[in-house]
């Protein structure tokens, strides 16, 4: 059974290294890593419930569409937002790891509280306390 439909994918240059880097700042866990000669082909990392995938910059068709942070000048048109249940602690163990804090833990107006952070390419994560799952109204 699928646990989550959306799953975001990113690129990276250096997929060895950022795989290291979403386990030990950010809380992710192996699900599988696809090698050939020593490279990453692809990965999936999950986060609770949740998964995402990655793999290396690449040419090729889908590949072309994908433009990496530094090729923007540090600006991105997506970012991915993960429910914590301690945004604090979260954070805490983030930048001990080497993340790249954009905006510090704040409350929101809505109630929740959150952290925004660069990973080791410039991908954008928030990561918060905030579930929208639970205060659907409908």
């Amino acid at each position: 059974m699928t646990k989550a439909a959306l799953v975001p994918a990113l690129r990276y240059y250096k997929p060895k290294s950022a795989i290291a880097f979403l386990e030990e700042a950010f809380g992710f866990e192996r699900h599988a890593v696809y090698e050939e000669n020593g490279k990453v082909l692809h990965a999936q990392l999950t986060f609770g419930g949740s998964m995402m995938m990655l793999g290396p910059m690449m040419e090729s068709e889908f590949g072309r569409l994908i433009v990496q942070p530094d090729q923007t000048g540090g600006r991105v048109t997506q970012a991915v937002y993960v429910i914590v249940p301690d945004v604090d602690a979260h954070y805490e163990r983030a930048q001990k790891k080497g993340a790249q804090i954009l905006i510090a833990p704040r409350d929101q107006d809505y109630g929740g509280r959150d952290y925004t952070a660069a990973d080791t390419e410039g991908h954008v994560w928030t990561f918060g306390d905030y579930d929208p799952w639970a205060t659907h109204e409908g």
